[in-house]
């Protein structure tokens, strides 16, 4: 029988940024009372299941997170999660904390500049070329691009398979919506970036073979609420 290693990538919990539509990278903001109910939501749904290692982003919001999905968990004594800088969201440089609305219209008037049409552009919203331009508009050139970006995340997968791939393991990461969106496009050859990811959601990747295949994506549909 084959061996190989589910990984559950869940994104962070609502935060105040995320409520008030401001940028949120390598920033931070506090979880919502919303957002803690939720991170309790997706782990009552998943109270029952042993995960076998626990990785989260360095930021707080996910490591807050991770705390209150396995505060249900069955097994919650078991675990010793482990903060990595590798998964982290965008570095947004300085547009962090600033509206999204600000972000968004900068792009705009970027790609469009040449254009008397002035629509709006229509890349998704984390590809290549939007995370090329944020670096190029950021007076302060910190933002990370796309290739900055991925490097990072990447190295950070690599040390995740290395050490789990055919242990028949199930790997709780707790990370950030672009993160793992990108990891997900890096990995499973016919998905496409779609949809955001929703707070708490869960998003389900079996590795086994040396080939990475989508069990689920998005999924909020396990949340268990208690009122």
């Amino acid at each position: 029988m084959s061996k190989g290693v589910t990984f559950y990538f869940m994104r962070h919990a609502e935060t105040f940024f995320n409520r008030e539509n401001r940028v949120q990278g390598w920033s931070n903001a506090e979880l919502t009372p919303q957002g803690i109910e939720d991170a309790l939501a997706s782990g009552r749904g998943f109270s029952d299941l042993h995960f076998d290692a626990v990785y989260t982003s360095d930021s707080k919001r996910a490591i807050e997170t991770a705390e209150y999905f396995l505060s249900v968990n069955h097994y919650r004594d078991d675990y010793q999660m482990k903060p990595m800088q590798e998964l982290r969201e965008v570095n947004f440089g300085s547009y962090e904390g600033l509206p999204s609305s600000k972000l968004f219209n900068d792009l705009n008037e970027a790609f469009h500049q040449d254009s008397p049409s002035k629509e709006s552009f229509v890349l998704p919203y984390d590809s290549p070329q939007i995370l090329r331009m944020i670096k190029h508009l950021d007076p302060s050139h910190t933002a990370e691009n796309y290739v900055e970006f991925w490097r990072r995340v990447e190295s950070g997968l690599l040390i995740l398979l290395n050490k789990h791939a055919g242990t028949n393991q199930n790997i709780l990461v707790v990370s950030h919506g672009w993160t793992i969106r990108n990891l997900i496009h890096g990995l499973v050859a016919d998905y496409e970036v779609g949809e955001p990811l929703k707070n708490a959601s869960i998003s389900i990747v079996e590795y086994i073979d040396g080939q990475f295949r989508l069990k689920a994506i998005n999924q909020v549909n396990h949340f268990v609420h208690t009122h």
